[in-house]
């Protein structure tokens, strides 16, 4: 069985860690990468018509925006070290979102970075890595 990874990034230090980690997971297990960055997005809102119709062309140039400027960089810097691997982008819940798209995507884990909130932030607002360990259905490996 083809190992897939399933790298979630958020421009920060430690998700380029993460993508480091999985790189080197990927090249030595012949696995397949994915490596996927969520905007975080809530359904919840009262727009009018028009409204909406604004927000779907905001939300396309958003996705667009992303590709280009935070996954292109990344993929090209994998395939000039030898690791073939696609790129993703999502809106939603970070750590819903990894979830289903790991469900999806049959992954066989999922590697993300921590950024080390506050535990009072993290207490009041939860953390993605945390909520992903819990809600997950295939191993999750935090990288600090």
């Amino acid at each position: 069985m083809t190992q897939v990874l399933l790298v979630g990034i958020d421009c920060s230090d430690c998700s380029h860690r993460a993508v480091d980690y999985a790189a080197n997971w990927a090249r030595i297990a012949s696995a397949r990468m994915y490596v996927v960055h969520i905007i975080e997005w809530s359904p919840f809102s009262f727009n009018t018509p028009q409204e909406n119709e604004k927000r779907h062309q905001r939300r396309e140039a958003e996705l667009a925006r992303a590709h280009s400027q935070i996954l292109d960089p990344i993929l090209a810097d994998l395939k000039s070290k030898g690791v073939a691997a696609e790129g993703v982008v999502r809106h939603g819940h970070p750590a819903e979102t990894l979830s289903a798209l790991s469900a999806e995507l049959n992954a066989t884990n999922i590697i993300i970075g921590r950024k080390g909130q506050s535990p009072i932030k993290a207490k009041l607002f939860g953390s993605v890595a945390s909520t992903l360990v819990q809600i997950s259905d295939c191993p999750v490996t935090v990288i600090p």
